[in-house]
Formats: C-alpha cells, structure tokens, sequence
C-alpha cells in the first residue's frame, strides 16, 4: 500500500511538471509595442532558430581549433587465422633433396594487438588561415542574427500597426453603418409618408450595402491581422492578445522627426557589415590557396602491445605480450602540382575582386536605400497632415449635405458622394498613421538605431 502511494505521488508529480513546461493552448497576453518587440526577439520562430545559427558557428569555431590540438586514437584488433597461409622453403634448408620444398606454417593462428597514438599538428599553413575563417564564420552568424532581430523588430511593429488599423477601421465602419442605418430608415418612412422619392430611399439603400459588406469584411481582416501578429510573436494563432497602444499615440510618437537629424553611419548597417565579411570571406580564401604552397609538419607517438597464441588465451594471466612504441614526425613539401595550385589561386584572386566590386554596389544600393527612406517618411508624416485636414473638411461637408438633405436642398445623390467621401477620408488617415509608424521603422532598421544585442 505505501508503495502504491509513493507510486502516484511520482506520477502526479512528473505530470504537473510536464504541463507546466507545456504552453496553454489559448494563452492570453497583453502588450504595449515595446513590449511585443521585446517578446518577439526572445521568443519568434526566427530569433530562436538565429541563436541557434550562432551556437552552430561557435561549435564550428571549436571543431577547426581541435584540428591543431592533440589528437589521441586508439585500436584494439583481433585475428584469427582460420586458414593459415604455407609457405614453402627449400627442401636443402631442413636437410632435404635439392629441388623439393617442403611446406611450412609460420606464426600463430590467433593474434591481438592494442595501440594507443598522440599526433600533434606543428605548422599548417591552412590551419591557420581556418582559423581566421572560423573567427570571420563566427562574427558573421553574429551580424545575422543581429539581422533577423531587426526584421523581427520591423514585422512585429507592422503587424501590431495592421491589428491598430483594423480595430479601428471596424469601430469606424460600425458607427456609419449605424448612422446609414438611421438615415435609410428616416428616409423611408418619409417616403411611405409620400414626403420622399423612391430614388432617394434607393441611394442610401445602396451606400449602406456597400458600408456593411466593408464592415463584415474589416471584422474578417481584424482577425487574420491578429493571427498574423501572433505568428510574427511565435505564440499559438488563437492566442488571446490585447494591445495597450492606441494608434493615435503610437503615429504622434513616431512623427518625432528627431532620427532624421541622427548623422548616417553606413559601418552601422547591418547589410555593410554582412557584405564586409563576405569579401573578408573572400579573401581568406585566397589566403588559403596561397597557402598550400607551404610545407606542413607533424608529430605523433604511439604505443602498441601485442600477443600471439594458437588458441584464444588472451585473456589469460600468463599470457605473454609484447610491447613497441614508434616516434615519428612527418614534413610534408608540395613541389609541383602542373600549375594546378595557381589555377585555383588565381580564381580565388578572381573571386577575391569580385567580391570587392559587390561590396562597392552594396555601400551605393544601402546609401540609396537610406535617402529613400527618409523621402518615405517624410512624405507619410506630409500625408497624415494632408488626410487629417481633408477628414475635417470631409466630415463638415458631410454634415452639411445631411442637414441640407433634411430640408430638402440637397438630392441623396449628393448626400450619398459627401458620404463616400468622408469614408474614404477616414480610410486615408488610419493607413496614414499606419504608414508613419512603418516608414519610421523602416529608416530606423537601415540606421541600426534600435538596440537589439
């Protein structure tokens, strides 16, 4: 009985540690940006799999270094002879006729032997240009992990703007397919009342079709826009999330304009960087080729025992065995290899020049890249300002027809076109403010402003 017990307390013990380690399948979180940004580097599908990038790049920085280190192997073999080999000797050798042989069986049937060697590299030209590699190899799983939490920082403030915009483009749509909804009804029991034309009825019919077929839609796009954000987080796509931030704050945050004024550093960028190490790649390889011409030393000892017996007594304390032990060392000189060796040198020259016209290009293409930039953002903070004054001019216009449709100076045609344009206006501010806070993370990839180590 008390065994039992103790058996289920382990058993229940061992589950709950499991389910603990287990996300829950409907988690529920809450973020403001910077948090989610922060949750994202930690926890995306790509920032896990970078870091593990950098944990290969560091076993592989190892596995070059232990080629120069002391290497130790050891054999152990065993052979048994099930046909041993004749030989044949002169019959004269054992007191024989001239001219006959007789046949003999040199050696035991049974042998087994152990050796233990230690061989040391003393000079290698291409080790040490492999090392160097490893190191370069190293920094440059480095430069791309730090590559991937700029593009993780990027999606995640693109995918937490988009879930912005469609929560608000659903709230906006759900207030005027009530407004549309009030007027259509008013409208029609005027006509009924036979105060309205048929026409008119027909108008607002049609823009409040129109306006709930956007408003189902939008709820639609709310949800993928937040499944999307999930897997930008690497958490479950039916995970419960709330966002803290507002859209309006986060737009005013990023029209601070100050990132404009930062001096523009191209060794910050993450692309110089990544294309700096490959034309060091590049040259590294050259180096190796170069250095094949130089002669390569050794060194090794090794220990061995050995024994012999017609049947298995290996095993036995009286058997005999006989111990060897060898000093070696080994140089190595290539001397002619029919200009095989500078074939592949001058390739490599060839690639080493190449690499350095790419890595011009690329300095031009991230200068491009970064002027671009800062014309895109600027014009996205231009056009909230422009959306924003034509919303207000929208909405009075607007206010204006619907008054004027109430007394009968304004036809639904006209109420219907200042309609369509308010909601188009609305639809400009909210992807204006959308483009701000993109725009602004955009520049400030390309500046490596953000701290992401």
């Amino acid at each position: 009985m008390r065994n039992n017990l103790w058996l289920i307390c382990l058993s229940w013990l061992f589950t709950t540690t499991i389910l603990a380690q287990q996300p829950p399948a409907n988690s529920s979180y809450s973020f403001t940006l910077d948090e989610a940004i922060e949750f994202a580097l930690k926890n995306s599908y790509q920032s896990i799999n970078a870091r593990r990038d950098v944990a290969k790049a560091l076993k592989r920085k190892w596995e070059t270094t232990a080629d120069g280190l002391p290497q130790i192997s050891a054999s152990v073999d065993y052979q048994n002879q099930l046909k041993q080999p004749v030989s044949l000797l002169p019959g004269e050798v054992v007191g024989g006729e001239p001219g006959t042989f007789v046949p003999v069986v040199f050696g035991t049937k049974q042998q087994a032997s152990a050796t233990a060697t230690l061989s040391q590299l003393i000079f290698d030209g291409s080790y040490l240009v492999g090392l160097q590699a490893a190191k370069s190899f190293l920094q440059y799983n480095n430069d791309v992990e730090e590559k991937t939490q700029l593009e993780v920082r990027k999606g995640v403030i693109n995918a937490y703007g988009s879930v912005l915009v469609a929560q608000e483009s659903v709230k906006i749509l759900e207030n005027n397919v009530a407004t549309l909804e009030k007027n259509y009804l008013e409208t029609k029991k005027i006509f009924e009342n036979g105060l309205a034309e048929e026409e008119d009825v027909e108008q607002l019919q049609i823009t409040l079709l129109q306006i709930k077929n956007q408003f189902s839609n939008a709820e639609r796009l709310e949800k993928i826009a937040m499944q999307m954000f999930n897997l930008t987080l690497g958490v479950p796509v039916d995970s419960n999330i709330v966002l803290s931030d507002n859209l309006d704050g986060l737009a005013l945050k990023n029209m601070d304009q100050s990132v404009i004024a930062k001096p523009f550093n191209i060794e910050n960028n993450i692309d110089y960087r990544l294309a700096y190490l490959l034309t060091e790649q590049t040259r590294l390889e050259l180096k190796l080729e170069k250095s094949r011409a130089l002669p390569s030393l050794s060194a090794f000892v090794n220990y061995g025992t050995q024994a012999n017996s017609n049947s298995f007594t290996f095993l036995d304390s009286d058997q005999r065995w006989f111990q060897s032990s060898i000093l070696g060392a080994s140089l190595k000189i290539p001397i002619f290899s029919s200009l095989k060796r500078s074939a592949r040198t001058q390739q490599a020259k060839i690639a080493d020049e190449q690499s350095r016209t790419d890595f011009l290009r690329i300095q031009r293409e991230i200068q491009l890249k970064y002027d671009t930039a800062i014309s895109d953002y600027k014009f996205s903070i231009e056009s909230y300002n422009t959306s924003k004054q034509n919303l207000t001019l929208a909405e009075r216009i607007e206010k204006k027809n619907q008054i004027k449709y109430t007394e009968g100076l304004a036809s639904s045609f006209e109420l219907r076109q200042a309609q369509l344009q308010l909601y188009s206006s609305q639809n400009e501010v909210l992807n204006a403010m959308l483009d701000i806070i993109n725009k602004k993370a955009e520049l400030e990839t390309i500046l490596n402003t953000p701290n992401n180590n």
